[in-house]
């Protein structure tokens, strides 16, 4: 079990090194969530099963805190109305259930973010097509190739791994760094929670 042990973390670190060749795509992220907050906008994220808890994550850390005791930015993660979901999927097809509510909350000028593994989720492509058609900014969060996602994004953070975990290890650290730059924008003298 050591030996499994030490190679998990292992392929973790050097997975999470080669993410430095997605700095630059990171950064842009990061400015268009911070030129959208200075705007009034807010950020609509969404994903399916551990992508799901991720957009959950980033929504909380945006509405909470990250790191500093400040206003609550505004984000919804579309994946915790169960009601929505449940009669989204019901009446209109379990590939509608992020696009019905991109169409019911989403302005002009919002940032969506699209978060999955594979990039290759029906619900999270029907989404960003509808995403395109309401003009809307996309972010991708996906693995290697980024999948159809990375056709239908404005911008593709593409985590440099076919594994399943390493990817969502690797969206989870994105997600908080992008959180960090957020917050130091927009409120730089803000004091740190902790």
């Amino acid at each position: 079990m050591k030996k499994t042990i030490a190679e998990q973390f292992q392929d973790s670190a050097q997975t999470l090194g080669r993410m430095v060749q997605q700095a630059e795509q990171v950064q842009t992220a990061a400015q268009w969530m911070i030129d959208a907050y200075k705007k009034g906008h807010k950020i609509l994220v969404f994903g399916n099963g551990g992508s799901a808890a991720d957009s959950q994550h980033f929504a909380d850390e945006l509405v909470g805190r990250f790191e500093r005791n400040r206003p609550p930015l505004s984000a919804l993660a579309l994946t915790v109305n169960s009601s929505d979901l449940t009669s989204i999927g019901n009446d209109f097809g379990y590939d509608q259930v992020f696009a019905r509510q991109l169409e019911a909350h989403a302005k002009p000028g919002d940032i969506v973010v699209a978060i999955s593994t594979s990039g290759n989720s029906p619900n999270v492509l029907a989404a960003l097509q509808t995403a395109k058609r309401l003009s809307l900014k996309t972010v991708g969060l996906s693995g290697k190739t980024g999948g159809q996602v990375k056709t239908l994004v404005d911008l593709c953070i593409c985590v440099p791994s076919t594994t399943v975990a390493r990817i969502q290890e690797a969206h989870i650290t994105t997600i908080q760094i992008i959180c960090g730059l957020i917050e130091s924008a927009l409120f730089p003298d803000a004091p740190k929670a902790h």
